[in-house]
């Protein structure tokens, strides 16, 4: 934001630009906008483990249940047991 306000939404801050475009689609702001180029590099890695069968049917059926995928669900809560285990 160059002089502090979005060129579209003419807020001022990034909470009001939010505000706007939950109320607003951006394909009827298409002619207002700018075409820009910017490269993104990502970059991941997997490590896999040996998981036992059975629990990974139980990891599978409680990520389901919580609409997440079992990936997510199992970083999620190694990152819990990491933080405690720190503290």
């Amino acid at each position: 934001m160059a002089d502090g306000k979005s060129s579209i939404s003419k807020s001022s801050s990034y909470e009001e630009i939010g505000e706007f475009w939950d109320t607003h689609d951006f394909a009827d702001y298409l002619d207002d906008s700018t075409l820009v180029d910017f490269d993104v590099d990502i970059q991941s890695s997997k490590i896999y483990y040996h998981v036992e069968t059975q629990l990974s049917d139980q990891i599978r059926s409680i990520a389901r249940r919580k609409g997440v995928s079992s990936s997510t669900l199992l970083n999620s809560w190694i990152r819990e047991k990491l933080s405690e285990e720190s503290a």
